[in-house]
């Protein structure tokens, strides 16, 4: 894996350079995760060195430098400096800070806003509009739609399984293990597993998904990180921007980072099938009528 040459299936993200980075930091060799560290720290600086000042800096070859630029898809190093001078001015990194126990509230206020409101616009950077156009379409011809997730992920899949069973889906949603492996051997030809992971590396719900395949059905992933297990498994691969690190776990912008390209796919499938999502969506709140004052 570490030798593969990424082929950028969406061109937008040539203009989303560190996003691209980040997205692809676990399948990067060791030399090239020091290279990818430079640049993600210090692409002030990074866009005025030389081939050789990066190398120096990251304490690699050239050679390296090189390999780093083709694997995140430019033909050499110029054109990657060029990428990233163009995203200087426009720039798609978090440039708010970390919150500081320093911090009024009102700053703190003001960052963590900052952090979620980044969280989505970097998502639809990294959006590819021909593999949600695919989700689309094999979610609501879908026979049977599971969404397999632990952690904070599993609550994403359960507001998953709530708004797509509202517009007329037939949708669950499992978090427990053997529960997850034992619904996605129930299902086969024209079913759908989603599998959510931020870290792409959650075992459970990999296992899951590797079952569900093995049964026939088609496999989608919703992750931050473009080259992980859970998209060596994965038909589809959606990205999401907000990564976590590991004492780091269950942060809402991850969290919002989900639901924004779910609710993005399930607000497409209702506008597309409007009838039957009007029609659904007045069954499932007549149901609940009566359970509330």
């Amino acid at each position: 894996m570490a030798g593969h040459t990424e082929e950028l299936s969406n061109p937008g993200l040539k203009n989303n350079t560190l996003l691209h980075i980040q997205s692809l930091l676990p399948s990067f060799t060791k030399s090239e995760q020091k290279v990818a560290s430079i640049v993600l720290q210090q692409t002030d600086s990074v866009i005025y060195s030389s081939v050789i000042d990066l190398a120096e800096k990251a304490g690699v070859g050239e050679t390296t430098v090189l390999r780093f630029c083709r694997k995140i898809g430019f033909r050499g190093y110029q054109e990657f400096k060029l990428a990233l001078a163009q995203e200087l001015v426009a720039p798609v990194k978090n440039l708010h800070g970390e919150v500081g126990e320093d911090d009024s509230l009102e700053t703190m206020a003001q960052k963590v806003t900052a952090t979620n409101q980044q969280a989505i616009a970097d998502t639809a950077a990294l959006f590819d509009p021909e593999q949600v156009e695919r989700c689309v379409e094999l979610l609501q011809q879908a026979d049977t739609i599971h969404f397999y997730g632990v952690g904070t992920s599993a609550v994403t899949a359960q507001d998953a399984k709530y708004a797509f069973l509202r517009i007329g889906l037939r949708v669950d949603a499992m978090s427990e293990s053997h529960l997850q492996a034992m619904a996605a051997a129930t299902l086969g030809p024209g079913d759908v597993a989603v599998g959510l992971s931020v870290s792409g590396s959650t075992k459970d719900t990999i296992d899951s998904l590797k079952v569900a395949k093995e049964a026939g059905a088609t496999i989608i992933c919703i992750t931050h990180y473009r080259r992980s297990p859970i998209t060596n498994v994965a038909d589809i691969t959606l990205l999401t921007a907000a990564q976590e690190g590991p004492l780091q776990g269950g942060s809402l912008a991850a969290k919002i980072a989900q639901l924004h390209v779910l609710d993005v796919i399930c607000t497409t499938i209702a506008l597309r099938n409007k009838e039957k999502a009007l029609t659904y969506k007045e069954r499932t709140a007549k149901a609940v009528l009566e359970r509330k004052y």
